[in-house]
């Protein structure tokens, strides 16, 4: 199942649209691997699925919202990939993601990220140290000081960024990126301060022997994911930080505090009342530094507008 769904998606696609064939098939292989769970289907046939399968599984994905595993729009991305794989190999659908999952996406932040206070921070960093998790450890450092997502903190190159910090006072992020953003035509360049270099040490530190990242070189991105990183999301959730993502969030109110003087909307600022262009414009570099290049989704990391 796992490899036809992948081929029907290649076949779908002509053999083209690199990045979103990858994006289909890496959340195919999240239910793929669900179904191939002892708690649930156990099957490893696309044959055997039927309308129960997929209600089953939209109900295992809401338990996952509730329990701050996952938001409700990658909960609707991987039940939209499971559409268009099952398309791909028998030509059927399931309901529209958001009526499975009986919930609508929010493109609008509404509670202060977790992650804001340097010293939670640290407090989370020194938990996952006494547990040696220094890989960890190093994540939530990187994605709060640079805005990294998960998969980009992973997969940084780090020697690549410290001969940047080092020389130019800036980093560009380019490992892990989502959509294909990557290369010259998608520069994502990140001012480089203390707190960076901090985190960038903190990182090489923690990184295997001979590895440019937090991976060993035996060690494939998704075993790493679900044999390390998922475990500890309870150690994180203790810490009062419900996942990696708040981090970027906590980033982004942090940036734009810095290039407006304001405090975030989602924290009681004004800037947009007060100044419009130079919240727009606060926006638009944050979106950028974030890898989005969209101002309009900004708001699901800052608030919306005052």
């Amino acid at each position: 199942m796992s490899y036809a769904g992948s081929q029907a998606l290649k076949d779908l696609f002509a053999g083209g649209h690199f990045a979103t064939v990858k994006a289909h098939s890496y959340r195919w292989q999240a239910f793929v691997r669900w179904c191939r769970s002892e708690d649930d289907p156990d099957y490893n046939d696309a044959r055997q699925i039927d309308r129960q399968t997929l209600q089953d599984y939209a109900a295992y994905l809401r338990h996952q919202i509730k329990q701050g595993e996952l938001c409700i729009a990658t909960a609707q991305n991987r039940l939209s990939s499971v559409n268009r794989t099952l398309s791909a190999l028998r030509g059927d659908q399931i309901a529209s993601p958001s009526q499975a999952l009986g919930q609508k996406r929010s493109t609008v932040r509404t509670r202060a990220p977790d992650g804001q206070d340097h010293q939670q921070v640290q407090r989370v960093l020194e938990v996952l140290g006494e547990q040696h998790h220094e890989r960890l450890a190093a994540i939530v450092l990187l994605a709060r000081t640079t805005g990294m997502r998960l998969r980009e903190a992973i997969l940084a190159d780090l020697p690549r960024l410290h001969r940047e910090a080092e020389h130019l006072d800036r980093i560009n992020i380019q490992d892990g990126t989502k959509g294909g953003r990557s290369g010259a035509s998608a520069p994502r360049w990140i001012v480089v301060n203390e707190e960076v270099k901090a985190a960038l040490q903190l990182a090489r530190n923690a990184s295997p022997p001979r590895s440019r990242n937090l991976l060993a070189r035996d060690e494939s991105y998704s075993v790493f994911l679900h044999q390390t990183v998922l475990p500890a999301r309870q150690t994180l959730h203790e810490q009062g930080l419900m996942g990696f993502h708040e981090l970027r969030a906590a980033y982004a109110c942090e940036r734009y505090e810095q290039l407006t003087g304001h405090a975030a909307p989602i924290n009681g600022g004004h800037c947009y009342r007060i100044d419009h262009v130079l919240d727009q414009r606060a926006r638009q570099q944050i979106s950028l530094e974030l890898g989005h290049n969209r101002i309009d989704v900004v708001s699901a990391f800052i608030g919306r507008v005052t």
